[in-house]
């Protein structure tokens, strides 16, 4: 499974992570899914979102006011969610799934977790072999990883984006 960022998705996950930084970001991912990969356009960050530095919960209620708005783009769907883990103190926020995160995953959908922490050092934007990307913008940080749900287990889907390196 692969999935592949637009620069419009690319910047809305890290502006949304980077605002909220030390809590956590939640958001709805817009795009398709074809047979063996999803496109993902647009990343829309909940508002309304309950943050917290380990955990992030979005309101139900402000979801109902979006969905008649969703339901009516012809081309794009949710295709699944995203959210940063922040670093905490001197404990690094890492772009894996925690067992509530897993919990939450349904099937035909994508997840994104931005790791997010402070930067020591300028880092290139690179898709890396482990199928994340990651690089630096400013005092931030950013690691990005793609998870999704089969019938028997979590697995790591490969992200590419055009956008990054030349950032």
């Amino acid at each position: 499974m692969r999935v592949y960022l637009s620069e419009n998705a690319f910047v809305d996950l890290l502006l949304s992570s980077a605002e909220v930084y030390k809590k956590e970001c939640l958001g709805f991912l817009l795009g398709y899914r074809l047979e063996d990969r999803f496109i993902v356009e647009h990343a829309f960050s909940f508002q309304t979102a309950d943050r917290k530095p380990k955990g992030v919960v979005s309101l139900d209620r402000s979801h109902k006011k979006i969905e008649p708005i969703i339901k009516r783009l012809d081309r794009l769907q949710i295709v699944g969610d995203f959210h940063s883990h922040t670093q905490f103190g001197l404990e690094k926020g890492l772009p894996l799934p925690s067992q509530e995160d897993i919990n939450g995953m349904s099937q035909n959908h994508i997840y994104l977790i931005v790791a997010i922490n402070n930067n020591r050092k300028t880092m290139i934007w690179a898709e890396n072999r482990d199928g994340t990307i990651s690089g630096s913008v400013d005092k931030f940080f950013f690691k990005i990883a793609a998870y999704y749900l089969t019938s028997s287990a979590v697995k790591k889907a490969r992200i590419h984006c055009p956008f990054p390196p030349n950032f």
